[in-house]
């Protein structure tokens, strides 16, 4: 075999190979990105509404027991009705991939919640504020 007719066999090859290398690529990519789909809160079962980020199989349960009484309207009825689930709560489900009758979250970006801080008491009328070492 000369060494043109092995290069030639060889390009040939790694070109086979990039192809089908952009090929599986692609196919990788395209799938995953289907695997992030968007998950219904009234038609999910339990194991499809454990794929959203954060929800768990205590949540799962109290959104399907809270879902046998009627379908949830929106997000505002999801969040009245599913204790546990908060309106921060609702913020994260939906940008895991969650909706309400098909719709994401739509109030807004959730509320923070202040932080908590311990009050020192004032010293007493009359006393020596504590030194600080």
């Amino acid at each position: 075999m000369s060494i043109r007719h092995a290069f030639t066999s060889f390009s040939s090859l790694a070109g086979g190979l990039v192809r089908r290398g952009l090929l599986v690529g692609g196919l990788l990519a395209a799938l995953g990105s289907a695997s992030w789909a968007a998950v219904d809160v009234n038609r999910a079962s339990e194991a499809e509404l454990q794929t959203v980020k954060g929800i768990g199989p205590a949540l799962s349960a109290k959104i399907l027991a809270a879902r046998q009484q009627s379908a949830f309207k929106d997000w505002n009825d999801l969040v009245d009705r599913v204790a546990g689930l908060g309106q921060r709560n609702a913020v994260r489900f939906s940008e895991a991939g969650l909706t309400v009758g098909g719709q994401g979250w739509a109030g807004g970006t959730a509320v923070a919640q202040p932080a908590k801080t311990r009050a020192t008491p004032a010293p007493a009328v009359g006393t020596a504020a504590p030194a600080m070492r």
